[in-house]
């Protein structure tokens, strides 16, 4: 066959002549495992041609997964997915092709929409239905199904992406402690028992499913991954919004326990849409430029899904209300647990920090049954930390001994989101269980100079001297003043779907996307009197993910949400300098470090995005599942793992340099819902991990970990 040209890194390098005998006419869209193209059959059938990037045809594994799709794609041609026409896994670029099928994907339709009406909903349920009975019979479980997978055609309902399926008889077997699917849409036992899932997990997910196109979001919605995932292991859902007729059938998909959801022929029987005086479902087809640029969302997805059976996740899950995203001078992180009680302690505020470090480990946990990792930030000798049943706890640095505790007095768990302590204008700031309340502690004894209630305020961020707090909703804005907690100003309303990031050097900043995200508006706001010190209108769907001395940094997402570019907005010229991502990035949480901003995804892609030079420097598929928000020191990168484990990463190069053992509680419950990042300290590098631990290890040396 003609060779396929690669002259560069960027999607618009990627544009093979062709893909077999096929001649590849314009390119759909790219993601994470090729680029998916538009061509025409010798007979004159309009097909969609998945080429896989040329990186990922270099990996036998990866080869691996893609012959397994092809394989599972071939048993599963039919009336309720996308038929494959042709393929070839073994050519220089892995190629299948499919029927081009023109139609929004759910994903799409309810974004653009807006929810689906009742008898739409009914039709939906039972094409899934019937879909997902003809996937299972030929014994094939999709185990990503989400909107973004689910084609809206004109003669009912399509399942695509069969790129993580497994076959039931396939030798080739899910690894240990790897999570496979978009957890709004996975069922609890693919976190708890990913290499015993069965066919009740795409009724899971089905479930799941309805509730977002009933709602327009999902039944576990956070703007975290890792809360999700806790949520839906161990949550009921949030089913408010949705039909009273179909709430019984939903319940009864998003059963934790896979033998008590019903098959798919009951809900086919359930559902039994001719009787319902339901009628079909047409999209309006596309036309133009955007028939080829939309049709990219509907076919086999270049979804990315590094080195094994990975899914990407989705970035956002912000329900309908604001994703807000810091960075301030110290680390802010997650949320945890813990207990302990109040000692005496004295000061070392002064002290050298010792010169021979030892690695230690101590454990902050509660009574509770739950397991979280602590909530810890460092500055000068100390580290400072929170969980439930710990208000705040300082520990020495140098061997991890608790200096004093404070013990907390409602113990009903760490709201999800909140932040780890962060210790300015010489008070330490602590969000409190339930984020009920904001309280400032003396540093040096763990006394409380004031509180806050914050509880219409579960977000909390801190500029320069003021400590700033928003509704859910991101409508009303107020700064405290950071010694008194007196009020400086407020912000009533601000705009809907606002959000967030503080900066060094006193800068705050919101983004706020149009409701149709076509353009996204970004205001620098004083952070002392709360005026508008300049605005500036970029284009697309923007998430503010952190500051420097002097830029703004942004990630942009594509239409399901994927991380597709990063923005640098010069906080003083207000030049744009747009650097888009050879592969997009799901569920993407970022670090910024000297106008490199470090991109790492749900399930472990680690990227390096110079927004100066506007290039990627490298990506690394650390395969861990659920990673953590990088931190940066000089030219190390570390992420934890969703199993305890710290990693670090040469920062030039992206090479793995070495990586601590998991940590993980004995007991069942070992899904935190938040994953904090590591602790970046002189000679060391603090992580906490689900056990309850709080360690610290010699930075110098990686590889002896």
């Amino acid at each position: 066959m003609p060779p396929l040209r690669n002259t560069g890194s960027a999607p618009e390098a990627e544009l093979p002549e062709y893909a077999g005998r096929y001649e590849l006419e314009s390119c759909l869209g790219s993601g994470g495992m090729g680029v998916v193209h538009l061509a025409t059959s010798a007979s004159g059938m309009r097909i969609a041609v998945k080429v896989i990037h040329a990186d990922h045809a270099q990996d036998s594994e990866f080869r691996a997964r893609f012959r397994q799709e092809v394989a599972a794609a071939r048993r599963v041609s039919g009336a309720f997915t996308a038929p494959v026409v042709d393929a070839d896994p073994e050519a220089p670029r892995p190629w299948m092709a499919t029927l081009f099928i023109d139609g929004p994907t759910l994903s799409e339709q309810v974004k653009r929409n807006g929810p689906l009406k009742d008898d739409e909903l009914v039709l939906l349920g039972a094409g899934l239905a019937e879909g997902l009975r003809d996937i299972h019979r030929a014994g094939v479980v999709h185990r990503d199904l989400k909107p973004s997978n689910v084609l809206l055609a004109a003669d009912g309902p399509k399942v695509i992406d069969f790129g993580i399926s497994r076959p039931t008889d396939s030798d080739l077997r899910t690894e240990t402690g790897k999570l496979i699917g978009t957890p709004p849409f996975m069922a609890p036992e693919q976190f708890q028992r990913p290499r015993d899932v069965g066919p009740a997990a795409d009724v899971f997910a089905m479930g799941a499913v309805l509730v977002h196109a009933a709602t327009g979001r999902g039944p576990f919605d956070s703007d975290s991954p890792y809360v999700v995932a806790y949520q839906v292991v161990h949550n009921d859902p949030n089913l408010t919004g949705v039909p009273e007729k179909l709430l019984p059938l939903i319940k009864s998909c998003l059963a934790k326990q896979p033998e008590d959801r019903p098959t798919p022929d009951e809900l086919m029987a359930m559902l039994h849409p001719s009787s319902r005086g339901a009628t079909p479902f047409v999209p309006a087809r596309r036309g133009g430029d955007r028939t080829a640029s939309a049709a990219a969302a509907t076919h086999p997805r270049a979804t990315a899904r590094p080195r094994g059976p990975l899914a990407r996740p989705r970035v956002r899950w912000a329900a309908a209300g604001v994703a807000l995203v810091a960075v301030a001078a110290g680390c802010l992180f997650g949320v945890q647990l813990a207990s302990g009680t109040k000692t005496s302690g004295s000061t070392h505020a002064n002290s050298p920090v010792e010169k021979k470090f030892r690695p230690w480990q101590t454990m902050l946990r509660s009574s509770t049954t739950e397991n979280r990792a602590p909530l810890c930030s460092a500055d000068g000798p100390s580290l400072y930390c929170t969980a439930p049943g710990i208000a705040a706890a300082r520990l020495d640095q140098a061997d991890g001994h608790v200096e004093w505790s404070v013990k907390d007095t409602d113990v009903t768990g760490v709201a999800a989101g909140d932040t780890a302590p962060v210790l300015t204008g010489g008070l330490l700031y602590v969000v409190a269980p339930g984020a009920l309340r904001l309280e400032a502690i003396d540093p040096a004894s763990g006394a409380k100079r004031w509180e806050a209630d914050i509880s219409q305020y579960p977000t909390v961020r801190y500029a320069e001297d003021s400590v700033v707090l928003m509704t859910g909703d991101g409508r009303h804005v107020r700064a405290l003043d950071s010694a008194t907690g007196r009020e400086r100003w407020n912000l009533r309303p601000a705009q809907p779907s606002s959000l967030w990031a503080s900066g060094t050097g006193g800068r705050l900043f919101i983004a706020t996307q149009s409701p149709d995200q076509a353009f996204t508006d970004v205001k620098a706001i004083d952070p002392v009197t709360g005026a508008v010190l300049w605005k500036k209108r970029l284009t697309g769907s923007l998430t503010a993910t952190g500051a420097s001395d002097d830029a703004l940094f942004l990630l942009s997402q594509n239409i399901d949400d994927g991380t597709n570019a990063v923005i640098r907005l010069d906080a003083k010229t207000h030049d744009v300098r747009r650097t888009r991502l050879p592969a997009p990035v799901e569920q993407a949480q970022a670090t910024v470090a000297d106008d490199i901003v470090y991109v790492v995804g749900y399930t472990g892609s680690l990227l390096a995005v110079d927004t100066r030079e506007g290039v990627q420097r490298w990506r690394l598929e650390t395969s861990v599942t659920r990673a953590s928000r990088p931190a940066v020191d000089g030219k190390r990168v570390y992420v934890s793992a969703g199993d305890g484990r710290l990693l670090a990463v040469d920062g030039v190069t992206g090479a793995l340099l070495g990586q601590t053992k998991p940590r993980m509680d004995a007991a069942a419950r070992t899904l935190v819902p938040t994953l904090p990042p590591p602790v970046v300290a002189p000679g060391k590098v603090v992580a906490t991990a689900p056990d309850g631990s709080v360690f610290a290890v010699d930075s110098g040396d990686p590889a002896r970990w």
